[in-house]
Parts: C-alpha cells; sequence; structure tokens
C-alpha cells in the first residue's frame, strides 16, 4: 500500500497530484467530490416544482367559536353573513361530561352558551365577524348574563383558534374602549379554544325552526332585523 502511493506520488500522474515544495492539491478528491455529486443529482434530479416550492397554503376555511348568550340568536345572526358555511350551537369553556343543556343551565359548569362559526377569511374577514359580534349579535358589556338570561353560561366570551385571532380581537376590544364605543366596560372575555362540543339537535336552526317562538319573537327577531339595517352588505343572497 505503501509503495503504490509513494510510487504515485513520485510519477504525479495516477492521483493526479501537483507539488510545488511541500504543498500539494489533490486533484483526485476533488474529481471523486465532483463525480458522487453529479451521481446524486441524476439519481435524486429536482424540478423546479420541487426546487421552488410555494410555502404552505392556509386553510381556505377557519373556525372561530364565539359566546354572547342564548346560541339562538346568535346562531340565526351568523349564519346569515356571506362567508359563513356553517354554524353550531353548543358550548364552550367547560369538559365534555358536563356539555349538556340541562346541565349547563345550572350555571355551574364552566361552559359557556357558544355558536362555532365556519367562514371563509377571503369572503368575510375576522374583523367584520367581530362588528357583527360586539354591535349586533349581544351586549359585550353585560357580565353573566344576557337580556333575560341570567347566569355565568351566558357570558360574553370569544373562543380563538388562532393566534392572529387572539390579536385581532384584542385590538378589536381597545380600539372600542379607546373610542367610547359602549358607555360601560367591555367584559369580554378572550380564550383559547379548549374544546366545543355541539348541543342537542332541537338546538340547531331553532329560529328558523321556531319563527313564532316567543322568545324569539322578543329577544332574537330584533338582533336579525338589526343586522339586515347594519350591514347589509355581509348578508348572503336570499
Amino acid at each position: 500500500m505503501f509503495g503504490t502511493f509513494a510510487a504515485a506520488r513520485r510519477s504525479n500522474v495516477s492521483y493526479g497530484l501537483d507539488f510545488e515544495g511541500n504543498n500539494y492539491v489533490h486533484r483526485s478528491l476533488v474529481h471523486l467530490a465532483g463525480t458522487l455529486a453529479a451521481a446524486w443529482l441524476a439519481l435524486v434530479p429536482l424540478s423546479p416544482s420541487a426546487a421552488f416550492a410555494a410555502p404552505p397554503q392556509r386553510p381556505a376555511t377557519q373556525q372561530v367559536v364565539l359566546a354572547g348568550g342564548c346560541f339562538w340568536g346568535m346562531e340565526a345572526v351568523f349564519e346569515r353573513l356571506k362567508g359563513v358555511s356553517n354554524v353550531v350551537s353548543g358550548f364552550a369553556g367547560g369538559n365534555k361530561v358536563t356539555a349538556h343543556y340541562e346541565i349547563v343551565s345550572t350555571g355551574t359548569t364552566g361552559h359557556a352558551e357558544s355558536v362555532q362559526i365556519t367562514y371563509d377569511p377571503s369572503k368575510i374577514s375576522f374583523n367584520q365577524l367581530l362588528a357583527v359580534y360586539f354591535t349586533v349579535a349581544h351586549d359585550p358589556t353585560e357580565l353573566d348574563y344576557q337580556g333575560p338570561d341570567h347566569g355565568s353560561q351566558y357570558r360574553s366570551e370569544i373562543f380563538y383558534t388562532t393566534d392572529q385571532q387572539r390579536a385581532l380581537a384584542e385590538k378589536f376590544i381597545k380600539h372600542l374602549t379607546d373610542t367610547h364605543a359602549f358607555s360601560s366596560p367591555i367584559v369580554t372575555k378572550v380564550e383559547v379554544l379548549r374544546g366545543f362540543y355541539p348541543a342537542e339537535a332541537y338546538h340547531q336552526h331553532f329560529y328558523d325552526n321556531n319563527p313564532d317562538n316567543p322568545y324569539i319573537v322578543e329577544n332574537d327577531k330584533p338582533k336579525v332585523d338589526r343586522l339586515r339595517e347594519k350591514f347589509p352588505e355581509l348578508l348572503k343572497a336570499t
């Protein structure tokens, strides 16, 4: 082995060695590295689409859960907005075991009556949802009640699903506070969503299924009328 290497050093040919005094460049190693790199590229070709792939796309739809009193009226308001594909009445803030209407109604479960809203941000922005939430769907200055309904299950709370939603909600509340949009302090909480549990089937689309219900006529129909008056440009085509 040593003799072969020595012979190669003397010939300066087979191993491609150049000498200049005691310094030399091993051209064979450079050549070998280039050969291996070429072989690797041949085995794993990179197409332009792979080399310059676009960043992952954001989901076409997003979800947020909003609490603001009885979910019948909340659902009726938000399901009329363009860009909103689904609204589900349910409970958030507590655990799955207690997510039942009769139990939540005791006000001891940590749950709030809420609506889960699925929306397309390209058709309706989160700020537009917040505008409807704060000025039409409920009164954000009422602590642990809304209208005739009293208890922590009727509190005002935003359960966000992204950091961007949290930041926008906090900024929106600050703006309302700084501009004195309400005569009383805003009591809306902003918390991360840890779980949402749909309510019983008879609560879903209650407004549309029970238009003559006295509670609906007195408390929720005025909200829908106010939505049509304040935000006609956000309504779905009928």
